[in-house]
């Protein structure tokens, strides 16, 4: 068991946290329930409202706000307004993921993120309110809100860090990021059939490792998607030399790499503009941590794994809820919000070839953004 921490008050920052649902290992539990004092976190802000948009059999947003006297909304709105009335706030966290939400006819779960994004600005505009916001994860389901919501967010100038844990964890082993500057290929090891949630995790990785390249990233060309066993032999330019170094951190003898094919294997490939080649491959059941490998210019090949925890109380998760902490209070991005932009978008746009047999689809609107690196 572990411990409980108590939220601190008075002169803490201020937050509105909006969620999905709040159940046991949720993303709102290892998130919100540190922020509540849970998984023996000692929390800086004041959760001083909550907005739970399903409540299942297993909910504990009840007995937890109850427990730490936080009030419990029936519209986002309130959730906003009426805390600010009566003490100020000074940030909203977005926790759209878990729940009971239909996949549409590409396996994308309708996450209703725009419209819990949508509710929060527009409470803001009513109070001339510009504070950070976070959002959990990849903006949307579909390429058209991963846009909207950009930018709404960008023409109001607020505060915005969303995205998932996997980035921000160890590199096992460690290697200076200074070699990352002349990649000239890039792959991310993901794993698990839900190709949407999890290859997102792997594509948002891509693209921290992506954005360090000497010059940032300079946008993207294209992306396709490809599922079956025998994708070394029908992708023109599968990377098996990247996927047999990037095994070999996980198992030195080489066996892991030997039976990786499988006919729920999926491979993303991302081409950039300045030609780099960005893949994730993803499979149901080969690893449990997601990895990476790269290859120089000098034709060195670099792997590590993102040491994430596997058990909870997930420590990977309170390294994401402290720079959502730090970003609360002061105000300041932990990276360029573009990143989730492109990471979104890339998973918007590989279930969309991945629904069309590995049709490659073309990225205008990704061709023509750039952006400098963390």
């Amino acid at each position: 068991m572990t411990a409980k921490h108590s939220i601190p008050k008075g002169n803490a920052k201020r937050v509105a946290v909006i969620v999905t649902e709040y159940r046991f290992n949720s993303h709102a539990d290892v998130i919100l329930g540190r922020l509540l004092g849970d998984l023996d976190y000692v929390p800086r802000v004041e959760v001083v409202s909550l907005y739970t948009d399903q409540v299942p059999d297993n909910d504990m947003s009840v007995e937890e706000a109850a427990r730490c006297d936080v009030p419990i909304y029936a519209r986002i709105e309130e959730a906003i307004k009426v805390p600010y009335s009566k003490g100020g706030l000074d940030g909203v966290i977005i926790i759209g993921e878990h729940g009971e939400y239909p996949l549409d006819e590409r396996g994308c779960k309708s996450y209703p993120r725009r419209r819990l994004l949508d509710e929060v600005l527009q409470a803001l505009d009513d109070l001339q309110l510009n504070i950070p916001i976070f959002s959990d994860k990849h903006l949307s389901y579909n390429i058209e809100d991963t846009f909207w919501m950009y930018n709404e967010v960008q023409k109001r100038n607020i505060p915005f860090f969303a995205g998932s844990s996997i980035p921000h964890c160890p590199y096992v082993p460690a290697f200076d990021l200074q070699l990352l500057e002349d990649a000239e290929q890039l792959l991310v090891i993901s794993y698990s059939t839900e190709y949407e949630a999890y290859g997102y995790h792997g594509l948002e990785t891509l693209q921290s490792i992506a954005e360090k390249r000497a010059g940032g990233e300079t946008g993207v060309r294209s992306v396709q998607a490809f599922k079956g066993e025998r994708l070394g032999e029908t992708v023109e330019d599968y990377p098996a030399e990247l996927i047999e170094k990037a095994c070999a951190v996980y198992d030195p003898s080489g066996s892991l790499y030997a039976k990786h094919k499988d006919d729920l294997m999926v491979l993303f490939v991302v081409e950039y503009v300045d030609g780099t080649k960005g893949y994730v491959i993803q499979h149901p059941n080969w690893v449990e941590q997601w990895g990476f490998a790269f290859r120089r210019s000098t034709g060195d090949i670099v792997a590590a794994i993102c040491e994430s925890e596997l058990q909870r109380p997930f420590g990977h998760f309170a390294t994401l809820t402290r720079m959502i902490e730090d970003f609360i209070i002061t105000g300041v991005e932990p990276f360029p919000a573009k990143r989730v932009l492109f990471s979104s978008a890339l998973i918007n746009y590989g279930m969309d070839s991945l629904h069309q047999q590995g049709k490659r689809i073309e990225t205008p609107e990704l061709a023509n953004e750039s952006y400098s690196g963390s």
